[in-house]
């Protein structure tokens, strides 16, 4: 008679099974769109609104005031498609780390992989996302927009990099914030932060003037900021008169950062299943 593994109560198999729950998923994604736009007059034009108000306000502090837009061509497109990265990372992220302490009750009265809660939260800023790119789609046009293969293949690249790096972060820190509510402040830190550090708002040959050659080096392989130089090759590049420099080796600085990301969930998957045992205890 061949001996049955023993399990412990409450283990699963981490993302996996999220996968598996795909049901389940659905229902906290559309669990969290109803709360979070439960009373409001505007809904999902909140959407719309948050991005415009921030793009309008960067816009005439650096775009005009600060006469950025004269140094780059169509600087409007530039600035509008770094922004939309930021803004998906930052709620992704953001929201992510406050999951698990959000759904307490559920996590305390019923078992379900815990890892629902961050890639839900993901999910729905992802569902935030697309209204953003509709309208980057709408204005890059405007500006004469000519897409070819590298600004589709850097546009996937940038989106699915963005959510493994919000989705294992979230993870990680969303697992600590359960411990250590602190961890909420320091990212909202992190997230302001990676607005200002990231090329968003400024080009990549400012940094790299700057910065010794290394240091730049280094720079260009955080996955953040190689998302945003792909989302300019995508978006922006394109609705220009495309003799603006691009950021050396970008697709080989995409793939590494892709993989940046990969390791940056594999370890936040790995502090989650540490930690998800003392969930219940600690909320």
């Amino acid at each position: 008679m061949s001996a049955t593994a023993l399990v412990e109560p409450g283990r699963g198999r981490g993302l996996l099974d999220v996968l598996d729950r795909r049901f389940l998923l659905r229902l906290l994604v559309k669990k969290e769109l109803r709360v979070r736009y439960r009373g409001s007059a505007l809904g999902m034009l909140w959407s719309y609104v948050k991005p415009a108000t921030q793009f309008l306000a960067f816009y005439l502090a650096l775009g005009v005031f600060l006469e950025l837009n004269r140094g780059t061509e169509d600087y409007a497109v530039y600035l509008f498609s770094g922004i939309v990265v930021i803004n998906y990372f930052g709620e992704g992220f953001g929201n992510a780390t406050r999951s698990v302490v959000g759904n307490a009750p559920l996590v305390k009265k019923v078992y379900l992989p815990r890892e629902l809660f961050p890639a839900a939260s993901v999910w729905v800023s992802a569902v935030h996302l697309l209204p953003q790119v509709l309208v980057l789609l709408v204005g890059a046009v405007g500006f004469g927009w000519r897409p070819d293969l590298g600004a589709v293949v850097a546009a996937v690249l940038a989106f699915v990099m963005v959510t493994l790096l919000a989705l294992g972060l979230g993870m990680l820190a969303g697992a600590v914030n359960v411990l250590f509510r602190d961890a909420e402040n320091l990212v909202d830190l992190v997230i302001m932060l990676a607005t200002w550090v990231s090329p968003v708002l400024y080009t990549w040959d400012r940094v790299a003037a700057v910065l010794p050659g290394w240091v730049f080096t280094l720079y260009q392989l955080n996955p953040l900021t190689v998302a945003v130089e792909l989302s300019h090759r995508a978006f922006w590049w394109p609705a220009t008169s495309r003799e603006a420099a691009l950021p050396p080796h970008l697709l080989w600085t995409g793939l590494l950062g892709l993989g940046v990301s990969v390791l940056v969930v594999l370890v936040g998957q790995l502090v989650f299943r540490r930690l998800e045992g003392r969930f219940a205890q600690e909320l």
